[in-house]
């Protein structure tokens, strides 16, 4: 290790400690300042290098880039890789009867209830409301007793004026061929009993394919669903069956 001095501008002089084995002086050039080349220049930080004054001197004995300021490291998000799909809208629980119709409550409205009625029929006369997919018995004195019922679908709707020709329990059903032609899957006779389509009761009109009979599906009063019969709930239809007899005059609007 040895010193050398350096005479700055203003009378300062600069002290360099050297290595042995750092230091070579390029003598080729005399007119042009000597550069030292240091084999393992001792480095400090960025603070202490601004203490040499700057400009020539400490690019003279700095890294020749003059001063640097160091910036805090800026950290930038990344964009993700991850595949995604599609954005779906958050989905809301639907209510069980939107998948299963089985599920759907019967509206209130279809229950079985006394009502006004001002219709000229006498009592006894039973009259189907098809639009309204009501039945009314109608009692007398400006009342009737009004059911729920499901009627026929669009092209089997009908109208007119019929008689209760007979009246079963639990009956049979045998497809006539109409039906069986539309639908060849429908067993040839079924016997009577909860699973039998007709339900508890039926009361047939006239000489007509056509009754008022029960279900084994109540879900569907309310609605446009039959081949043109009348069904109610059993409950209703063992109801209205205890109360009319053979003749009883039905008139389908």
């Amino acid at each position: 290790m040895f010193k050398t001095s350096l005479a700055l501008l203003g009378g300062a002089t600069l002290v360099c400690v050297m290595s042995d084995q750092a230091v070579a002086i390029d003598a080729a050039s005399p007119r042009e300042p000597a550069v030292i080349y240091a084999a393992q220049p001792v480095r400090t930080a960025s603070a202490e290098r601004a203490n040499m004054g700057g400009g020539f001197i400490e690019f003279l004995f700095g890294d020749g880039q003059g001063p640097r300021y160091q910036q805090p490291p800026v950290y930038q998000q990344q964009p993700s890789y991850e595949p995604r799909g599609p954005y779906l809208p958050q989905q809301q629980a639907l209510p069980p009867e939107a998948s299963n119709p089985t599920q759907r409550p019967l509206d209130p409205m279809y229950e079985k209830q006394v009502v006004d009625y001002h219709g000229k029929e006498g009592p006894g006369t039973i009259v189907i409301d098809t639009p309204n997919k009501f039945l009314y018995l109608v009692e007398g004195d400006g009342k009737a007793l009004r059911y729920g019922i499901g009627v026929g679908r669009p092209g089997f709707t009908w109208s007119g004026v019929k008689t209760i020709s007979a009246k079963r329990e639990w009956p049979d059903w045998t497809p006539p061929a109409e039906m069986l032609a539309r639908r060849p899957d429908l067993p040839r006779h079924m016997e009577g009993g909860p699973e039998n389509p007709l339900g508890a009761r039926a009361m047939y009109l006239g000489s007509s394919l056509y009754r008022i009979h029960g279900s084994n599906e109540p879900w569907t009063i309310g609605t446009n669903v039959s081949s043109g019969c009348i069904r109610m709930r059993n409950q209703d239809v063992i109801d209205l069956y205890g109360r009319v007899n053979v003749g009883t005059r039905v008139i389908v609007l």
